[in-house]
C-alpha cells in the first residue's frame, strides 16, 4: 500500500497506552519495524511490541534518568543519555537489563543523538557545544569537534556523512572519514531568535534536511544546496516546546505534532499541508514518527499512540 494524501487524511488512534506517570521524551522503532522502545521523565523505558499492539517490558534508569533513547544494530540493545547525575550516555542490553558500557566526556546535558545506519558508530551533541563520535565497541570518544553553540546532528541515510546544526543558523555537512578536516559544506540560514534549533533529519533518500525548532515552524532544506525548500507551520506551540518533526519513510510527507493534541502532515514536494490529524493527546505531542517497514505511526505526550489507516487506496 502506498502513502497518499487520502491515505493519510484516513488515518486514525488504533490504540492508546498509559504506561508512564510523566512525559515520553523519545522513542524509536527498531530497524525491522516490529518494536518500539521509548524513555520517558518518569526514569522508565518502555519496550512495545508493535504487531500486537502492546506493551512487553518495562525497566527503569532510576539513578540517571532516561532520554534520547536509541536501538543499536544489535539486538536486544539500546544506547541513550541521562538527564539526572552526570551526561554519560549509557549502553544497555535489554536482554538482561545491564550496561555493556559507558561512554563519558560530555560535561553538559546531551541534546542529541544519532546511531550510524550502517555500523557501531554514533554521534553525540552536547550543551557543552561539542559533537563527539563514539564507537559502540570502544568506551573512548573516537572524534571531538568543537562548535560555536549548541548543536544538533544526525547521520545521513548512508552513514557516510552526518549534519551538525550549529547555534540555530547553520547547517554543516561532515564527511565521517575525515571529518577532522572540517566541513565540506555550510549552509547558513536567516537566525530567527524566536526558537532554536531542537533537532535535525535527513529524509530516507538523503536529498532532504528537515530541521525542526521549538517555535511555530519547520524548515525543509535541499541537502545538497542547502537551500530552504519550504518553511511549514500554522501549528500550535506557544510555550516553546520541543516537537519531533520526522519524515515518512517514503521522504513524500513530513508531520509534526503540537501542543494541543494534533498532528499536521505537509507534502514535502509541493508544501501543501494534506492533513490535520486529531490524536486526543492529553498534553504536547513531544514524539513522532512513522514505523519504518510498516503503515503505521506512533506519537506520545505521556501516553503513546499508535495510529493505522482507515482505508485501503490501492489506487
Amino acid at each position: 500500500m502506498k502513502l497518499t494524501d487520502n491515505v493519510l487524511r484516513s488515518f486514525r488512534v488504533a490504540k492508546v497506552f498509559r504506561e508512564n506517570s510523566d512525559k515520553i521524551n523519545c522513542f524509536d522503532f527498531s530497524p525491522n519495524g516490529e518494536t518500539v522502545i521509548s524513555s520517558s521523565d518518569d526514569d522508565s523505558i518502555v519496550l512495545y511490541d508493535c504487531q500486537e499492539g502492546k506493551p512487553k517490558r518495562t525497566l527503569y534508569s532510576k539513578k540517571y534518568g532516561v532520554d534520547l533513547i536509541r536501538y543499536t544494530h544489535a539486538a536486544n540493545t539500546v544506547v541513550y543519555s541521562s538527564n539526572k547525575i552526570d551526561d554519560t550516555i549509557r549502553y544497555l542490553s535489554l536482554h538482561d537489563n545491564k550496561y555493556i558500557r559507558y561512554f563519558p566526556g560530555h560535561t553538559k546535558r546531551v541534546v542529541a543523538l544519532s546511531m550510524s545506519p550502517v555500523d557501531d558508530t554514533f554521534i553525540s551533541g552536547s550543551l557543552d557545544k561539542t559533537i563527539r563520535l563514539w564507537d559502540l565497541r570502544s568506551p573512548n570518544c573516537q572524534g571531538l569537534m568543537h562548535l560555536q553553540g549548541k548543536p544538533v546532528c544526525s547521520f545521513d541515510p548512508e552513514g557516510l556523512i552526518f549534519a551538525a546544526g550549529v547555534n540555530s543558523e547553520m547547517v554543516k555537512l561532515y564527511d565521517l572519514r575525515s571529518f577532522d578536516k572540517g566541513p565540506f559544506a555550510t549552509f547558513k540560514m536567516q537566525y530567527d531568535r524566536t526558537c532554536e534549533w531542537t533537532g535535525l533529519k535527513f529524509s530516507n533518500d538523503g536529498k532532504l534536511i528537515l530541521i525542526s525548532t521549538n517555535g511555530g515552524f519547520i524548515r525543509l532544506i535541499d541537502a545538497f544546496k542547502g537551500a530552504i525548500l519550504h518553511t511549514f507551520g500554522g501549528y500550535n506551540n506557544s510555550k516553546a516546546v520541543t516537537l519531533e518533526a520526522s519524515f515518512t519513510p517514503d521522504s513524500q510527507f513530513i508531520m509534526i505534532g503540537s501542543e494541543d493534541g494534533k498532528i499536521h502532515v505537509w507534502n514535502g514536494e509541493s508544501g501543501m499541508k494534506v492533513a490535520v490529524l486529531d490524536g486526543k493527546h492529553t498534553g504536547p505531542i513531544t514524539c513522532l514518527q512513522f514505523n519504518p517497514k510498516f503503515m503505521t505511526f506512533a506519537s506520545a505526550c505521556s501516553n503513546m499512540a499508535f495510529w493505522l489507516p482507515t482505508i485501503d487506496d490501492f489506487l
